[in-house]
């Protein structure tokens, strides 16, 4: 977990900083004040433990209207022990649990371990729900060769039960092909489970895929259920496959070749039923020759290709994924008669889109928020001013922007880092000398969110 604790006595700070660092979470201090609203912001903990009297701040109403935001972060209140209407009145402004100083750390970490778990069970119920709620026809617009030929593709390997290999730029629309190949056969109503391999650390993405038994690591403080195991019966899409570690590939291997899953510190195995489906941005071919991909894990995953293409590929479907999205957003934001002008829809056109389809989704619905529902070239400019297209055979070394180069640079910077840290945007962040914010801002802006 990423735990704050937000306390002006430096003291209580060190203490509860060191007992939970020592329980394996990461933690970080801050005072009242712009120091914990900056800590808020930048360090999005999943727990804050936070002091509620203090001579110039009133920690309740920290809690209530900082803290707590949509049920998250967990808020562990802190209280001196005379006080004995701090757990009450912090439980009514949002806070999840209370500990009266002075604690032991055994009490701390006791408490702290119990948030936790309340926390992992509540982000699975969100994951779920979002599932669930995912669980309708795959949106895959688009009349272009391309695409058709893709969708083809997609039905025919549904039928079939042989694992298939998803290749294309970021924000092409894997999952959206991965799900169509799900919801088109046999497995259609069966769970579909989705893991991002470049995100999560090592060990948190093996306990995410395989499963755990209590005192596996430090915070497992119960079994946990890996996504084989939630999948059991149905499809997992395994995206970004080209990221996972060396002996993540050997563990997916015995999955792919035996059908059996062993849990984290266990030393059973279970049976599952699952349809494998990978997804990659890399050139999965050139890193198994290279060494840095199993081989002959490359040769389990990639029984069937299905490759999408970068949408500057297939431009005549701009124009209507242009509109399918003026469509989506303008009724989400309140515009009932969202629209699009054909300038702008040639603007868009002449993009070059290295986001992909993503990146003009975002642009669309940013457009549509700045222009009040209307989304005209003039309007659209600001947007995308990033690098045009460049006619095929040319050379974008000829562009002497140094506004559009500089963002070029920084893309490609930005890229470089999160690859570097697997998609830790806070260590990114560091490793470019940017606020955390700014970061995710440019993250937006370059379509480099996923």
């Amino acid at each position: 977990m990423r735990i704050l604790v937000v306390d002006d006595d430096l003291g209580v700070q060190g203490a509860v900083r060191s007992a939970l660092a020592a329980d394996g979470h990461e933690v970080r201090a801050a005072r009242f004040g712009d120091e914990a609203l900056m800590a808020l912001d930048e360090f999005s903990p999943d727990i804050v433990l936070c002091d509620l009297r203090t001579p110039e701040t009133d920690g309740l109403e920290f809690v209530q209207t900082r803290a707590v935001r949509n049920g998250r972060p967990l808020v562990i209140a802190m209280s001196e022990g005379d006080d004995r209407d701090a757990p009450i009145a912090a439980m009514r402004r949002g806070a999840y649990d209370h500990i009266r100083k002075p604690f032991g750390d055994e009490e701390l970490v006791r408490r702290v371990r119990r948030a936790a778990e309340h926390e992992q069970l509540r982000s699975r119920v969100r994951r779920l729900e979002w599932e669930l709620g995912s669980l309708r026809e795959v949106e895959l617009v688009g009349e272009s060769t391309g695409i058709r030929a893709v969708v083809e593709a997609a039905r025919k390997v549904a039928r079939h039960q042989s694992t298939v290999l998803i290749t294309g730029e970021r924000g092409t629309g894997k999952e959206s092909i991965a799900r169509l190949i799900h919801q088109s056969g046999p497995r259609a109503k069966e769970p579909f489970a989705t893991v991002k391999c470049d995100v999560l650390p090592d060990v948190l993405l093996e306990s995410e895929l395989f499963g755990h038994v209590a005192g596996s690591f430090a915070g497992a403080v119960a079994d946990g259920t890996g996504l084989f195991e939630e999948a059991d019966g149905g499809t997992l899409l395994l995206d970004e496959v080209g990221e996972l570690p060396a002996t993540l590939q050997v563990k997916l291997l015995r999955v792919l070749q035996e059908g059996e899953v062993r849990r984290m510190g266990s030393n059973g195995s279970r049976k599952v039923d699952v349809r494998v489906i990978a997804a990659t941005s890399r050139d999965l071919a050139a890193d198994a020759t290279s060494g840095r991909f199993r081989e002959d894990l490359y040769y389990r995953v990639n029984v069937v290709s299905v490759r999408l293409p970068p949408l500057r590929e297939r431009r005549d479907d701009i124009p209507s994924l242009a509109l399918h999205f003026v469509r989506k957003h303008g009724a989400r934001l309140g515009f009932a008669n969202a629209s699009i002008e054909p300038d702008a829809l040639v603007q868009l056109a002449d993009y070059s889109w290295p986001g992909n389809v993503r990146e003009l989704e975002n642009v669309v619905e940013r457009a549509l928020v700045i222009s009040g529902g209307t989304i005209r070239s003039g309007k659209l400019a600001e947007l995308v001013q990033r690098p045009r297209r460049v006619p095929d055979g040319s050379s974008a070394e000829g562009d002497l922007s140094v506004k559009r180069r500089t963002e070029e640079l920084e893309r490609r910077l930005i890229r470089r880092a999160l690859e570097r840290t697997r998609g830790n945007r806070t260590r990114a962040a560091r490793l470019l000398d940017l606020s955390h914010r700014a970061l995710l801002y440019k993250i937006r802006d370059y379509g480099l969110g996923d």
